[in-house]
């Protein structure tokens, strides 16, 4: 199908881009690697009369770190990610995360910025800015505001974003010690959607004895990513071992009502939410050994 007449705007500027989100607002929608909006309005799922192109705005791709955080570019594209030393140095598990998202011609071209404001709930980059509590920069022309990516996505393909905002920047720790992280995730096809998808960080005492630290993030078992605390709460001060990993990773599935679909029943997503989880933490765990001194 065709999508439904449209008014193509290219900003030079951040600044004439916000402009033009105030004047349109509900009107418009943006673009960045239109691999998520596209498809839509060919569908005519989205209509907008307005589109505002971001491939020409400068300073919105970038991966730098400061004072213990790292700093994305919201237009900053998968395969950026996947391949930036820095990443796989300071945050390996968003590297990992990126380099499982679509083909490589998405990788090329899809943004973090814009998979983030499209909230699907089986994508990939939700479960492991769940898991490492990342912010979002989010800017107007009335000003800026940080967010947690927990308050952000609201429920399948929904989100805090303001009809006259933009996702500026994503910003995540940049990780020290004895750490390890792993992104699990199931699909039919290389390149699909997670069915099922666990984001694990791990963070171990000095002497490696123990979980200092432990974050779970999910995708594809509800309307929107989600924290998997009783995994966290049930290890972290635990001994580090296989054997309380295995304990743990039944809670995995405590509280959730994932979806059946023709990909998967709702039984067979909270099975492979606990195989996952288990395989995620014990990968993470390995590597965070690696690293004890």
């Amino acid at each position: 199908m065709y999508p439904a007449s449209f008014q193509v705007f290219i900003p030079a500027s951040l600044e004439e881009a916000l402009e033009l989100l105030a004047k349109y607002g509900e009107e418009a929608k943006v673009l960045a690697g239109g691999h998520s909006l596209i498809p839509l309005m060919r569908l005519r799922l989205a209509k907008p009369k307005y589109v505002i192109y971001l491939g020409k705005v400068p300073g919105l791709s970038y991966i730098r770190e400061e004072n213990g955080t790292i700093r994305i570019g919201a237009m900053t594209t998968h395969g950026e990610i996947a391949a930036s030393s820095l990443l796989k140095a300071r945050n390996p598990l968003l590297s990992e995360t990126a380099s499982r998202i679509g083909d490589l011609q998405v990788r090329n071209m899809g943004t973090i910025g814009g998979s983030i404001a499209h909230a699907d709930p089986a994508a990939d980059y939700p479960a492991a800015l769940q898991a490492l509590e990342a912010q979002l920069v989010v800017r107007s022309v009335e000003g800026e505001r940080v967010v947690g990516i927990d308050d952000f996505i609201l429920g399948p393909y929904l989100t805090d974003l303001q009809p006259n905002e933009l996702i500026v920047e994503v910003r995540v720790p940049s990780l020290t010690g004895a750490f390890g992280t792993a992104y699990e995730k199931l699909n039919f096809r290389a390149g699909d959607f997670a069915i099922v998808g666990v984001a694990a960080l791990v963070q171990l005492s000095p002497d490696g004895s123990k979980f200092e630290k432990v974050r779970v993030g999910l995708t594809g078992v509800s309307d929107k990513p989600v924290r998997a605390r009783g995994v966290e709460e049930a290890l972290e001060g635990a001994e580090a071992g296989e054997e309380a990993i295995a304990e743990a990773a039944e809670k995995a599935k405590e509280g959730l009502n994932p979806p059946s679909d023709i990909r998967a029943s709702s039984e067979y997503r909270l099975e492979m939410t606990v195989a996952l989880t288990r395989r995620a933490l014990e990968k993470a765990l390995a590597r965070a050994r690696d690293k004890v001194a």
